[in-house]
């Protein structure tokens, strides 16, 4: 099992990045944050919400399909009960690392999903958030995977 820090640079090395759950009404939702930091860091961002035609001004798509283009690897931003199914999306697509968020509460994990991924070959980071390490950390992410130790896998 590759540790959390490896795991974490893997995921970041993508440039095209879904991330699933974006608000329409962003305000501090934990998705939003993440897709906003993406897309401010330089990555090919796509915003997933099956509500929503467009979110934070850009186009947002319905499901994973939809993305023109190859997505690289996907952060789950979504209620843990709707995990799985993007996870098994993700596997059909052939997408091999996926982040479920979580800073406080259950966030987005799921353990049927993190099962169902690494049962078929996906990368799956089941805790922490993308904003906790490499080039999108900021301080207060970087406070906060130390405050969260017990949400943040060490192995993954």
């Amino acid at each position: 099992m590759p540790t959390m820090r490896a795991a974490a640079t893997q995921f970041l090395a993508h440039r095209r990045i879904a991330v699933t759950g974006v608000s329409r009404n962003p305000r501090d939702h934990g998705a939003n944050v993440v897709y906003r930091r993406l897309r401010d860091r330089g990555y090919q961002v796509y915003a997933i919400n099956p509500n929503a035609e467009r979110v934070e001004g850009d186009v947002c798509y319905p499901d994973l399909a939809s993305v023109p283009g190859a997505v690289e690897a996907v952060v789950i931003g979504t209620r843990p009960e709707t995990a799985e199914a993007t996870m098994r999306e993700c596997v059909t697509l052939g997408i091999g690392d996926v982040w479920m968020h979580r800073g406080f509460g259950a966030g987005s994990v799921s353990a049927a999903a993190t099962e169902y991924g690494r049962a078929h070959g996906v990368t799956v980071i089941d805790g922490g958030c993308p904003l906790m390490y490499g080039p999108t950390a900021d301080t207060g992410h970087k406070v906060m995977r130390c405050l969260l130790a017990g949400s943040v896998p060490k192995h993954v």
